[in-house]
């Protein structure tokens, strides 16, 4: 496993991280999600990455339970709050982020999280309410540092542009061989003033490990099929897309790579990419995405990916 610095703090992750969106606490069983964790750790993974509103609290809590063993210096914990944890619980306001700190915290069973992030933008709290309270958070010990997800360029900008607050380290996109969006604006932005990227699905919902084929129905064991996960990847599913994996399959099969490790390679190929968020419900799976890391493609890999993949990128 390769570690690389997170933006301007003084933090450093591991270059894949371990998530638990829809998984730990939710979907997998406990001594599944527990072995996955573990190998995670046996496999130099530090970095793991939650929210409050995973599973409403049962993924911190769950974790919590799994780190309590763990010397706290051997890993990095970021966690995220906006979204709704009950009728009245949500979004960025002062009141929400002193509350939904202090409730992390404790489902979490520390002290401290190495990087609080918004989960979103909040359009209906003042900035300045917001930025003000996050650093309340840093300054009370409550946090190391702070960070965001899916922030515009402009909402970036007008957070650094505030006097005497807290600084984002992190910025948490929607990144991959698929999904490009972040290139145009957000990495030159972020790579300007100290933040690293740290991106989710970065396997595509899982269309880039090729269990998804043209014309096949996914089978009821995978996400695609799966009521709780697969609304997420309709943008995915589509023929011309699935086409444009198949055509990765060979380039893959030259390299002696599996096309999750051709997919995560080519995201850590971005200097500004701290780290990629896998999601796993198996030990082999963490396995396997971690051993991503390392591997260099060459110019010549990268321009026959852009060829394979022409028309089928979605941003």
């Amino acid at each position: 496993m390769r570690y690389r610095k997170l933006g301007s703090s003084d933090l450093v992750v591991s270059e894949i991280a371990l998530g638990s969106w829809l998984t730990y606490g939710v979907g997998v069983d406990t001594e599944r999600a527990r072995a996955c964790v573990n190998r995670a750790f046996e496999l130099g993974i530090t970095f793991i990455d939650t929210a409050n509103v995973y599973g409403r609290g049962a993924a911190e809590e769950f974790l919590g339970a799994e780190l309590a063993g763990r010397d706290r210096s051997s890993y990095v914990l970021g966690t995220k709050l906006f979204f709704p944890m009950s009728e009245t619980d949500k979004g960025l306001s002062r009141e929400q982020v002193l509350k939904q700190i202090d409730a992390s915290l404790v489902r979490l069973r520390t002290d401290y999280v190495d990087l609080y992030q918004c989960h979103r933008y909040d359009p209906e709290t003042p900035l300045e309410e917001t930025m003000e309270a996050l650093t309340e958070v840093v300054r009370a010990g409550k946090a190391r540092y702070i960070g965001f997800s899916d922030w515009s360029a402009e909402q970036i900008r007008a957070a650094l542009e505030l006097p005497g607050v807290e600084k984002f380290v992190s910025s948490q996109p929607q990144y991959s061989l698929l999904w490009r969006r972040p290139e145009r604006e957000i990495f030159d932005v972020c790579r300007a003033n100290g933040i690293s990227q740290i991106v989710y699905s970065p396997l595509a919902q899982g269309v880039l490990t090729g269990k998804y084929r043209p014309g096949e129905v996914p089978t009821a064991d995978t996400r695609a099929a799966s009521d709780e996960m697969g609304w997420a990847m309709g943008k995915f599913l589509k023929d011309d897309v699935l086409e444009g994996v198949e055509r990765l399959r060979p380039i893959a099969d030259g390299l002696g790579l599996t096309l999750a490790q051709l997919s995560l390679a080519w995201i850590l190929r971005e200097e500004n990419v701290a780290s990629a968020i896998v999601g796993a419900s198996r030990p082999e799976q963490v396995e396997a995405n971690a051993s991503a890391s390392g591997i260099e493609l060459d110019d010549a890999t990268l321009a026959a990916v852009d060829e394979a993949l022409a028309g089928a990128t979605l941003s």
